[in-house]
C-alpha cells in the first residue's frame, strides 16, 4: 500500500502544465477542489472529472501513474460508497432489515466516489507536475502576502517541502523493511485483522527509528549550513510570471464563474439539481 502513495512524487516530462508557474497551479488546484464542493450533483461532478482528464492528458503524465495513488484510498472510497448507498431517501428499490437501497442512494454514492477520486487525482496532478523545490517557492510567495499578519510563510513552506520529500523516501524505506522481514520468514498476508495488525509492529518500529534518524541528520545538515530561516535569503531561480501564466489565471477565473453558473442552473432547472 505504501508503494502506491504518489503524493510528493514528481514526473519529469515537458508539458504545458509543467511549465506553468507553481503559484498558478496552487490556485488552480484550490479552485478545482472548491468547485467539487460547489457542484452538488453527479452530472456536474462527471463534467468536472472530464475537465481533470483533459488536464491530465495535457500534462503528459501516464494515467496509470495517476490512478496508482488511488489504491491507498480504496478503503475510504468503499466506505463512502457503502455509507451513502444505504442512506439515500426516496423510492426504495431493495430492503433488508434496516438497510434500504434507493435510486437516490445510488446516485449519492456515485457522486461521493467521483468527488473523492477527483480530489485525489487533482492534488496528485499538482505534485506530479511541480518539483518540491518549485512548489515550496510558490507556497512561500503565496503565503508571503500574509506577512503583515506575522504569518510564518517561509517556515510553513519549508515544512511542507520537507514533508513532501519524506513521503516517497519513507515509502521506499517501508518496502525495504518489508522485504527484509519477508526474507526472515515474516507473514503479513494470512490471519485475521488482529494478527495482521501485530505483524505490522516489526515494520513500524524500524520505520520510526529510521524516520527520527533522518530527521536528526537533516537538522544537523541545516545547522552546519547556517540555516536561520528565510530572512535575507535569495533564490537561484526567482519566480516570474510569463504570458502563459496570465492566460492561465484568466482561464481559472472563467472556470470558477462557469462552475457557479452551472450550479445555479442545475438547482433551478434540473430535477437532478440535488441528490
Amino acid at each position: 500500500m505504501f508503494r502506491d502513495i504518489t503524493l510528493g512524487q514528481y514526473y519529469p516530462v515537458d508539458s504545458v502544465i509543467h511549465r506553468i508557474d507553481p503559484r498558478v497551479k496552487l490556485l488552480g488546484t484550490v479552485v478545482y477542489i472548491a468547485s467539487l464542493f460547489i457542484i452538488n450533483n453527479i452530472l456536474g461532478c462527471i463534467f468536472l472529472a472530464g475537465i481533470l482528464a483533459v488536464l491530465i492528458a495535457l500534462s503528459r503524465v501516464p494515467f496509470r501513474h495517476m490512478v496508482k495513488g488511488l489504491r491507498a484510498m480504496t478503503i475510504l472510497i468503499i466506505f463512502a460508497v457503502i455509507f451513502n448507498v444505504f442512506s439515500g431517501t426516496g423510492e426504495v428499490i431493495w430492503q433488508w432489515w434496516i438497510l434500504k437501497l434507493s435510486y437516490q442512494g445510488i446516485l449519492r454514492a456515485a457522486f461521493f466516489a467521483v468527488r473523492i477520486v477527483c480530489v485525489v487525482l487533482g492534488a496528485g496532478l499538482l505534485t506530479y507536475t511541480t518539483t518540491p523545490t518549485t512548489l515550496t517557492n510558490g507556497m512561500e510567495k503565496v503565503f508571503g502576502h500574509l506577512r503583515f499578519m506575522h504569518f510564518p510563510a517561509h517556515e510553513i513552506a519549508m515544512m511542507m517541502s520537507i514533508a513532501l520529500r519524506f513521503i516517497p523516501i519513507l515509502a521506499e524505506e517501508v518496502t525495504k523493511i518489508t522485504n527484509a522481514q519477508l526474507a526472515r520468514g515474516a507473514d503479513f498476508e494470512t490471519g485475521g485483522v488482529i494478527k495482521r495488525a501485530k505483524g505490522m509492529v516489526p515494520i513500524l518500529i524500524p520505520l520510526f527509528i529510521s524516520a527520527f534518524k533522518r530527521a536528526s541528520d537533516l537538522a544537523s545538515a541545516m545547522e552546519a549550513r547556517c540555516y536561520h530561516g528565510g530572512d535575507g535569503r535569495t533564490k537561484m531561480y526567482p519566480l516570474e510570471y510569463k504570458t502563459r501564466d496570465k492566460a492561465a489565471y484568466i482561464i481559472i477565473a472563467l472556470y470558477l464563474a462557469a462552475v457557479i453558473v452551472i450550479r445555479v442552473l442545475m438547482d433551478r432547472f434540473l430535477i437532478w439539481g440535488r441528490i
